[in-house]
């Protein structure tokens, strides 16, 4: 034990104090660096990267929570725990984050230039990295900073062009002209799972084309009139009878004035509209199909922002919006706009800027994910892939890999992995490498142009479990600690994420990346809403810690998760396991208080000890408090795990223990005092062992005091289940004491008994709960204010008396002399008149069928509940009477 921290305990517990002495305490100790001891199992956790673009959520903080409980249970049950940091770029979210502060100043990123561009975005980078450090270190994250890594460092750069040139060479990577989405404000391309469809009331526009030939029009029907100009064609299905004598003829598109054929294709759905839509090869996937089958010219009639170009005609320099409603204008006034209704249709908006997504003409590179995918889809079936808790999102992970698409992994961004692929300006041969090339494999040429764009974040994101740990290259980290334990993270992006590091680990190391996939729910306002920025209802941890303490907020968010499912956040669970803190500093104090000044030797615990009832049922709880939290801990329930130790360490520790100890150690006999001594500072040890996972701070600020022996708690050994502690007996005897205990302090309260006043005290008990009466005397009359106590297993019952029956035991309150006894019963009797006027009251509204039409149901319930509650007070009261009156 570090002597110097043994200084004792304030007054009162600072959650500040303790966080800041601690944390800086551990560091210096290194207790969180791996690879101390080779012989230990490894337990390795790699965390989810935040990204770089500002302050940690509450999500962040709950995900954090739950693997540094897990980490700092496994390190304690003696494993060589890995818990590896690292932050993510995070592409889109960063860049917009520089280019809007350079907005401010009225700069753009074009006017600096990609180098300069760059550095801001680093420093920045640097700046928010030191953030989010701060942040891990506040909430108490046990992590090994020794091995941060971050998703553009230089060893993860080289892990990603190893990827892509591995995957380029095998074909599944590929560049190609496709439809893809497109977000006008970032300007940048968009794989499908970062696009957000959302029901919107629209439009449905009908439309006549003319027949460029014998006259006669064709009807259309489109909810984007804005793309006509890139028109190359009209579709009919070709079964439709209302369109077999126009399929091969050619209609005029409108305002362009360009000749496009009528074709037939089993795409078209012959219920929607009219039956015919035009296609726009240029602006919609399912049109780039059909385009594709009939040989359609593709033609573009916006650019990259989303501002129409040349091919609009009139129209180049409009915004997409304000040309179309220009356009239906002017089609309305041609005669062309024939009707409009109202239609809901789902329409995709940027994940990243909001920005209703584009399906945009384009040269991008794509990832051919089917290949990667049936790797991942037989592992998963053959029972042996990563398992999922719960397992219901197995389903989900499923259904998604089954039906997947290629990937679009281009971005039009700066900041971000560079796409390894150059142009040779000499033979336009493409050149794809790990290393930056000088000469063309093919013409020997020198001029060799890389492509502008970067990758995807989540490419460099899809390899994080191996390529922190090292890979490419074979290190001792790799072989060691991969494949990883467990992931952490939430239900939506088991597709962004979780898949994607399935099928790169498959493909690159032959091995699934994590053994389990542990899925957090969504932290929700107390009224069940998500927390957003435009709600203003998010909840800052580090509000939280300033307020109540990071222990605080640690536990209240790790005792209210479920696998899986969201909680929400309210603030009065967060008070509530502030005072739980403050319940265990309390005790603590108490106990310590009767700890100081005592050799060590004399406080070691030995089970040789005369151990009295109360020393028994303590340790066999705890004994069985122990086998619960681990069994919790180990199928990741955490939540019942925390509310185990709640109940142990606050009811059954501090409320009764203590109140049980208190009469040896402050007794005459110094043997029982010393034994009292030894359980107490024995099970303080172990509760904050059991405990310091979920509240390190506290537990660890406790434990120096305590005669434990080590350095730190983050290195204490796992409490253990000991059989030496089974005592059912003890744990019978003491479960009727404490019920004895409670019953008779309700009467007291009930009858309104002074504290102060001593009472009379009977109770006849059982032959099997005799011994616990006999041997616990003196605690019965310290803890119930008993002045005269009789215990024995044929007392008669007195006259007037008030009772109350426990199991194994009856108990008997004589009243004479204790309250005056008419007057109680005069007060009982008006009360269980206003009582039966109530119930009344209530039966007959319910009995009266014009208000049970009218009122709502809630209402109805209302009232039912509260004949309820009159009738159980009702019948309380009439045993009470009973009982005074003696009948």
């Amino acid at each position: 034990m570090a002597d110097k921290q043994k200084e004792g305990l304030p007054t009162s517990y600072d959650p500040k104090q303790s966080e800041e002495k601690w944390y800086p305490y551990w560091l210096e100790g290194e207790f969180f660096r791996a690879g101390k001891d080779p012989g230990k199992e490894p337990f390795t956790i790699v965390i989810p990267p935040p990204n770089v673009t500002g302050n940690l959520h509450i999500g962040h903080a709950l995900n954090g929570t739950l693997q540094d409980i897990m980490i700092r249970s496994k390190r304690m049950q003696g494993f060589d725990t890995l818990w590896l940091p690292g932050m993510d770029h995070a592409g889109i979210a960063t860049q917009s984050r520089v280019e809007a502060r350079l907005r401010e100043d009225g700069i753009s990123r074009h006017d600096l230039g990609r180098e300069k561009f760059l550095n801001q975005v680093w420093e920045w980078k640097e700046n928010y990295a030191d953030v989010i450090r701060e942040q891990w270190r506040k909430i108490g994250l046990s992590l090994d900073y020794s091995r941060e890594r971050f998703t553009m460092d230089k060893g993860l750069s080289q892990a990603v062009r190893e990827t892509f040139v591995r995957l380029y060479k095998k074909g599944l990577i590929y560049r190609g002209k496709y439809i893809i989405n497109w977000d006008p404000a970032a300007r940048t391309a968009l794989s499908d799972i970062e696009v957000i469809h959302k029901e919107v009331q629209g439009k449905l526009y009908h439309m006549e084309y003319p027949l460029t030939a014998g006259g006669g029009k064709i009807r259309i029907a489109t909810t984007r009139p804005e793309t006509m100009m890139g028109d190359t064609g009209v579709a009919v299905h070709p079964d439709d009878e209302r369109y077999q004598d126009l399929i091969g003829k050619t209609v005029t598109l409108p305002v362009v004035g360009r000749e496009i054929p009528i074709v037939a294709d089993d795409h078209v759905d012959p219920t929607f509209g009219s039956g015919a839509v035009k296609i726009t090869p240029a602006h919609d996937p399912n049109d780039f199909e059909i385009g594709g089958r009939h040989d359609l010219p593709q033609v573009l009639v916006m650019d990259e922002s989303g501002t129409m170009n040349e091919e609009a005609g009139i129209y180049q320099g409009m915004d997409r919006f304000e040309c179309r409603k220009q356009l239906v204008k002017d089609l309305q006034e041609a005669g062309i706009l024939v009707e409009i209704e109202d239609h809901v249709h789902s329409v995709g908006h940027s994940e990243r800027s909001g920005a209703v997504v584009e399906p945009y003409l384009s040269t991008q590179w794509f990832v051919a994910m089917k290949p990667l995918a049936e790797a991942a889809i037989k592992q998963t079936r053959s029972g042996e892939g990563a398992r999922f808790v719960p397992d219901r999102f197995e389903k989900t992970y499923l259904h998604w890999i089954e039906n997947i698409r290629d990937w679009c992994i281009s971005r039009q961004l700066w900041w971000g992995h560079r796409i390894p692929a150059w142009t040779c300006e000499q033979c336009q041969e493409i050149v794809v490498a790990a290393e930056d090339p000088t000469t063309c494999p093919s013409c020997d040429g020198h001029h060799l142009v890389q492509d502008e764009d970067v990758l995807d974040t989540w490419f460099s994101s899809a390899l994080w479990p191996f390529s922190t740990l090292g890979w490419p290259a074979d290190t001792e980290d790799l072989k060691r600690y991969f494949p990883t334990s467990v992931l952490v993270t939430g239900y939506d992006i088991i597709y962004f994420w979780v898949a994607r590091m399935i099928f790169t680990a498959l493909e690159f190391t032959g091995e699934k990346p994590f053994k389990d996939v542990l899925i957090t729910g969504l932290i929700r306002d107390a009224e069940g809403r998500k927390m957003s920025k435009s709600l203003g209802n998010g909840v800052d941890p580090m509000e939280v810690i300033d307020k109540y303490g990071s222990d605080a907020m640690r536990f209240m968010l790790s005792t209210g998760y479920t696998p899986g499912n969201d909680q929400r956040f309210r603030w009065e669970r967060v008070e509530s396991a502030r005072n739980f803190a403050n319940k265990i500093w309390n005790a603590s104090r108490f106990a310590l208080m009767h700890l100081e000044d005592v050799p060590t030797q004399e406080l070691q615990f030995s089970l040789t000890d005369n151990f009295s009832t109360a020393d028994r049922w303590i340790l066999h709880r705890l004994n069985e408090t122990v086998g619960s939290v681990t069994r919790s801990l180990d199928r990741y329930d955490f939540g019942d795990a925390g509310q185990t130790l709640y109940q142990f360490i606050w009811n059954e520790l501090c409320d009764w223990y203590i109140e049980f100890a208190k009469l040896p150690l402050y007794g005459e006999d110094e043997v029982a005092k010393g034994t009292t001594r030894r359980v107490l500072a024995y099970v303080l040890d172990q509760s904050m062992r059991l405990l310091h996972p979920y509240m390190p701070f506290i537990t660890e600020e406790i434990w120096q005091q305590l005669p434990s022996v080590g350095e730190s708690i983050t290195v204490a050994k796992w409490p253990e289940v000991n059989e030496a502690f089974v005592a059912k007996e003890a744990m019978q005897g003491m479960e009727v004491l404490i019920a004895t205990i409670r019953a008779v302090r309700n009467i007291r309260a009930e009858m309104e008994v002074p504290p102060k006043k001593e009472i009379e005290l009977l109770i006849r008990a059982e032959e099997a709960t005799l011994k616990a009466f006999t041997n616990n005397e003196p605690a019965i009359r310290r803890l119930c204010g008993v002045g005269s106590l009789s215990v024995n297993n044929d007392l008669e019952r007195p006259a007037r008396a008030m009772t109350a029956i426990v199991s194994g035991a009856e108990i008997f309150l004589p009243l004479e002399g204790l309250i005056d006894i008419e007057q109680t019963i005069a007060r009982l009797v008006a009360e269980k008149k206003k009582l039966d006027q109530e119930v009344t009251r209530v039966e007959k509204k319910l009995a009266n069928q014009g208000f049970i039409a009218k009122a709502p149901a809630h209402v109805i319930e209302e009232e039912k509940s509260k004949g309820d509650d009159y009738r159980e007070k009702r019948a309380k009261v009439e045993n009470r009477l009973k009982e005074l009156q003696g009948s």
